[in-house]
């Protein structure tokens, strides 16, 4: 029997210009789509006109497809020789789950490959004209999430903000807004008050908006700016740049 194939494709952040060649092309070549909440349907529309689309939402706080649902649809597509791409917003291997469903594919024989897409907490910096790495203000970065699975402690915040402080690291936190009062609190441990932050809203899109406050006042400038999911949450000295990039908006834009 001839299986089909799956390719995990990373949508990127909703914008669809910042889909990548091989994503494209491979979004138009499948045969059935599995689709995440957070891909924007003028991605979606890229698709072939015979392609079986099926949206499969996983999104924090609301209801959710199963994820051993999903893998159970993409094997079952894959054994009727379909080729099936689940497509994913941002990158696949970046909180996306993407190692759980190569792996589950991959002990049931099934080939799979794996298209990058530009991450939301990249995306997000870069619209508002700053880096993430910067030679005098941030030594690295460290992409971590604000959303423990159940049964997990988590992230341990107080050992991050000490090790971002002695290294002078940048801190990308994604899925963190509903939690962002035990993060500043525990951040605040080993990183100062004054500290730059950013908040951003559905990074890309035309709905796009963003806050920038202390990580003193992290929590209650996300209270009063109704700041919500999507949302990436943006710590250290390279946002400091925002403003200076705000006074100059054509010296620096984000494509």
């Amino acid at each position: 029997m001839t299986h089909g194939k799956v390719t995990l494709v990373g949508a990127g952040p909703g914008d669809p210009e910042l889909l990548t060649l091989k994503a494209l092309k491979a979004i138009q070549r499948a045969t059935v789509l599995l689709v995440d909440d957070l891909v924007s349907d003028e991605i979606v529309a890229f698709a072939a006109p015979g392609a079986r689309i099926v949206y499969v939402g996983k999104r924090g706080g609301c209801k959710s497809t199963p994820q051993a649902f999903i893998e159970k649809l993409m094997l079952m597509a894959a054994r009727e020789g379909e080729d099936v791409v689940r497509l994913k917003g941002g990158d696949p291997f970046i909180f996306g789950r993407g190692g759980e469903e190569v792996e589950h594919l991959r002990e049931a024989g099934i080939a799979v490959d794996v298209v990058n897409g530009i991450t939301s907490g990249l995306a997000a910096v870069t619209s508002l004209g700053v880096p993430l790495t910067h030679r005098e203000h941030a030594h690295g970065v460290v992409f971590v999430t604000g959303h423990a699975k159940p049964g997990d402690s988590g992230t341990d915040w107080k050992a991050l903000a000490a090790t971002a402080h002695s290294a002078r690291l940048t801190l990308v936190i994604y899925m963190g807004v509903s939690g962002a009062e035990r993060i500043q609190d525990e951040l605040l441990s080993g990183l100062p008050a004054a500290t730059p932050v950013a908040v951003i809203q559905s990074a890309s899109l035309p709905t796009q908006r963003h806050i920038t406050t202390t990580l003193g006042e992290l929590a209650s400038a996300i209270r009063e700016a109704g700041m919500a999911s999507p949302s990436v949450i943006v710590v250290g000295d390279v946002i400091s740049g925002v403003a200076l990039a705000a006074a100059h908006p054509d010296a620096v834009r984000a494509a």
